[in-house]
């Protein structure tokens, strides 16, 4: 049994593990359970892969895309391990190869499908070897109230049944504690020790408005003032938005691709590649994109319309920076996703009770877009980890937001929505507190009720913001049937009699918005640093030749060092952090050859 420490140095390139890692390894090498909470860039593949290389056997993970598969091993093989993988991409005489490889010791790591993994097959090949441990990634897939559910990971007890002597792992970066309760029923893990390693990503400056005006030109704006040229990610509810701005903004001269259900696997899979192989690709698309994805310099998340809860938007956000350099996830959101989110909810075919739960998940997450204190604060509350102190790293920190007293608007509210009949939405609502004077507004008789031309003192896009808010609390519900139609429920009575008050925060106009700096990647840091790009250039041309993602050669942050401390031979290059001893190998007379054409030459300046 190899030292874990040792194994962390000569084959990955670190000199320490990150915070947790090692408790985590030495408690699996150990022959221990685990479920692992850890955020995601928190480094949870490190968790499993050292122990699998420490023990004897093969490492068996369990893994739910077949994306994520392939570029993991791909990564894997880089620094040297024998690695592969078993799914339904590959061809019959390439399955039995790898199996081959498996029986007979060949593999330090063999990843593979959970609908694989369940066959009498390869159930018997695992009888036949002695793996050195199950790992059980994206473990949150067993839990029926989470985002992302798969019915084959319920069936993963049978690991503990049929092999109770081999440790098993479940990872996760998203569960609350419900979840974490279910994820270790389900997966007979209640004996298990957990790791919950804390939810925070320091690196990520969330930004988070309503969309009020042009909340395209909005973000292309900050793409354009803050990741020019930098590769990101753009989330939208429908298929049909997801092509209108991937199309939008390849003319706005941007490198653009959509991904959604709609478009064929052939597509999808040459969209996914595109976007992991190259820079400065921004992929817009459906929750169907995401999962999985190792890209680590994904500078920004933008969603143009609002998640359906805070677990989908934190794994969605955190695919930004997973190399621990500052990234950004920034929101536009409007009223018409939540009547949207909550007619796909009504309209689903889940039970009474889930479609519960669902709501609730829902208004969490509308309140966190509705907050005046720090988001950080609130998103880690919402998983039970507790941060004492506001952030300094988000919007409502960065410009703190106007709070105002909308109580007696909020009842000029509930009273038209009252005088008007319970069954007109709110452009037609506003239009009467407004005391607009059209024929619509006579034919209906609105210019006759007495909340007509009472609201005036506030704008439009103010009185958007308390309808929104009254929806998002539960004083009015929408009718999803008809058109919109607002009515009050209960909760609305306390508050029209005077018995509650209502605050709300007054909304920048994008204007107004914190420019709180660039967030600064190793390329921002090195701009103009010809060293920098004359490495990244050897990088693509050596990532080119194995058609494997730049990434895979080194990270930004390696290439960075290399150009900050310009080692001059082989032993200096292997001390950076993140150069392995295969990677050391096969890589580094071809970077040393340009860091030392770049150090004879002279230095410019001005």
């Amino acid at each position: 049994m190899q030292n874990p420490a040792a194994l962390l140095r000569t084959v990955f390139g670190y000199d320490s593990f990150r915070p947790h890692q090692e408790d985590i390894v030495r408690h699996v090498i150990a022959g221990g359970d685990a479920l692992v909470i850890m955020p995601t860039g928190g480094g949870k593949s490190i968790c499993y892969q050292i122990p699998a290389l420490a023990r004897d056997g093969t490492g068996i993970v369990v893994s739910p895309l077949i994306a994520l598969m392939h570029d993991q091993v791909s990564a894997l093989r880089q620094f040297g391990v024998r690695a592969a993988y078993l799914n339904s991409s590959l061809s019959l005489d390439a399955a039995r190869h790898v199996e081959a490889d498996l029986l007979a010791g060949r593999l330090d790591l063999l990843y593979v499908a959970p609908e694989r993994l369940l066959t009498a097959r390869f159930l018997d090949h695992l009888a036949r070897v002695r793996p050195a441990l199950f790992a059980i990634d994206e473990a949150h897939c067993v839990s029926q109230w989470g985002h992302d559910f798969r019915p084959e990971y319920v069936q993963l007890s049978i690991l503990h049944e049929r092999f109770p002597e081999v440790p098993r792992i479940a990872l996760t970066a998203t569960a609350d504690a419900p979840t974490r309760a279910e994820i270790a029923q389900r997966l007979a893990l209640q004996r298990a020790r957990h790791f919950v390693t804390g939810f925070d990503r320091p690196n990520i400056r969330y930004h988070v408005r309503v969309a009020e005006g042009n909340a395209r030109e909005q973000m292309l704006r900050f793409i354009g003032e803050r990741h020019a040229g930098a590769s990101g990610i753009v989330y939208c509810l429908s298929r049909r938005k997801v092509e209108e701005v991937a199309a939008w903004l390849v003319s706005k001269g941007l490198t653009a691709l959509p991904y959604h259900a709609g478009l064929d696997a052939a597509t999808r899979r040459a969209h996914q590649r595109r976007f992991l192989d190259e820079e400065g690709v921004i992929m817009v698309a459906t929750i169907a994109f995401g999962m999985g994805i190792d890209k680590p310099d994904v500078r920004f998340v933008a969603h143009l319309s609002l998640p359906k809860s805070l677990e989908a938007y934190y794994q969605e956000t955190g695919r930004a920076g997973r190399d621990g350099l500052p990234a950004e996830a920034w929101m536009r959101y409007s009223l018409a996703d939540v009547i949207l989110l909550r007619q796909f909810m009504d309209a689903s075919d889940a039970n009474e009770a889930r479609k519960r739960v669902e709501r609730h998940k829902l208004d969490a997450m509308l309140g966190y877009c509705e907050l005046t204190t720090c988001r950080r604060q609130a998103l880690l509350g919402y998983f039970g980890d507790a941060r004492a102190e506001p952030c300094g790293n988000c919007d409502n920190c960065l410009t703190p937001p106007e709070v105002w007293d909308a109580t007696e608007p909020a009842r000029m509210a509930l009273s038209c929505v009252h005088r008007t009949g319970q069954r007109f939405g709110v452009s037609d609502l506003i239009d009467v507190l407004l005391g607009k004077d059209d024929e619509r507004m006579r034919r209906f008789g609105h210019d006759r009720v007495s909340t007509y031309g009472i609201g005036r003192a506030l704008h439009e896009r103010e009185w958007r913001a308390v309808f929104r808010q009254l929806v998002a609390r539960g004083h009015l519900h929408v009718d999803h049937e008809g058109h919109g139609g607002l009515s009050l429920t209960a909760a609305a009575r306390p508050l029209l009699r005077g018995e509650e008050t209502f605050t709300l925060a007054r909304q920048h106009s994008p204007a107004k918005l914190p420019k709180a700096g660039r967030a600064r990647a190793p390329a921002d840091m090195a701009h103009g640093d010809a060293l920098f790009e004359a490495l990244r250039a050897k990088r693509l041309e050596l990532a080119r030749a194995q058609a494997v993602p730049p990434y895979m050669v080194f990270h930004d942050s390696v290439l960075a060092a290399m150009a900050a401390l310009r080692p001059q031979s082989l032993e200096e290059l292997g001390g950076i952090s993140g150069v392995g001893a295969r990677k050391l190998e096969n890589y580094g007379e071809a970077f040393l050859v340009v860091i030392r054409a770049h150090t004879a030459a002279p230095v410019r300046t001005g």
